[in-house]
């Protein structure tokens, strides 16, 4: 496996315990990626064994990449995590050492449905954010329409949502619905749910000729989900997943 080397910018807090981190890689090369993929950081735990995490790519991607461009992940602070440690310690020009793009939970281009739903926790909604350009891009061309499910605990847990809100703002084909488990029932804002996200599935009506969903979070909730669509009629073959926990 080859590794290339990722110089640290910056980051900034999104949500309660999930920073932003913002690289460039160090080599000259371009990571070029389809939306969809993550990357792998190579370390080495105290005792000097290997170790690797894994982080989808969250870079908003509507053109060829280039080499200064910026590679940017989200990352949950684990407590006593080892991936944590890393990444709370890294002061600007720190180097990191990557290999990727791994993964093909990405857009097909042979899709012709009329909706994508789309639903997430946690950090694995960075993937829908790195996918809005060229959704966009499908939305301005054909007759599509995108649903984004998203499930967290409360408003504090809410990753990237200003900016979904604002392509809300701007596209009528695009819902945004937060779906927030402990939020209590009076704080939520116009658009809201509460409970998790599979309770809502079916207000959506899941439509197994126009619809494509795409998983990305929680393995529970990805499970639950894939029977609650299955149940609708959709096809397994419209139905991508990935799963995916906080690594200590």
């Amino acid at each position: 496996m080859s590794l290339f080397p990722l110089r640290f910018i910056e980051r900034r807090e999104i949500a309660r315990g999930v920073g932003h981190y913002v690289f460039q890689r160090d080599d000259g090369q371009a990571l070029d990626f389809n939306p969809g993929q993550f990357v792998q950081i190579h370390f080495q735990y105290a005792d000097g064994n290997a170790a690797k995490r894994s982080y989808s790519l969250a870079t908003r991607h509507d053109h060829t990449m280039g080499p200064n461009d910026h590679i940017e992940i989200a990352v949950s602070h684990v407590p006593g995590g080892s991936g944590t440690a890393l990444f709370e310690a890294l002061q600007p020009e720190d180097r990191l050492h990557a290999s990727g793009p791994h993964g093909q939970f990405c857009l097909k281009p042979g899709d012709s449905n009329r909706r994508y739903l789309l639903i997430a926790t946690g950090t694995g909604i960075a993937t829908y954010r790195a996918m809005m350009p060229l959704l966009e891009r499908q939305m301005a061309r054909r007759d599509l329409q995108v649903t984004l499910l998203f499930g967290a605990r409360t408003h504090a847990d809410l990753l990237y949502a200003d900016e979904f809100r604002a392509w809300t703002d701007r596209s009528p084909a695009f819902r945004f619905i937060p779906c927030l488990s402990r939020e209590p029932a009076g704080n939520l804002r116009p658009g809201e749910r509460s409970g998790r996200v599979q309770r809502h599935l079916a207000e959506l009506q899941p439509d197994p000729v126009h619809d494509i969903a795409y998983l990305c979070g929680n393995p529970a909730m990805v499970d639950a989900c894939v029977e609650a669509l299955k149940a609708s009629g959709l096809r397994m073959a419209h139905i991508r997943r990935e799963k995916y926990t906080s690594s200590q």
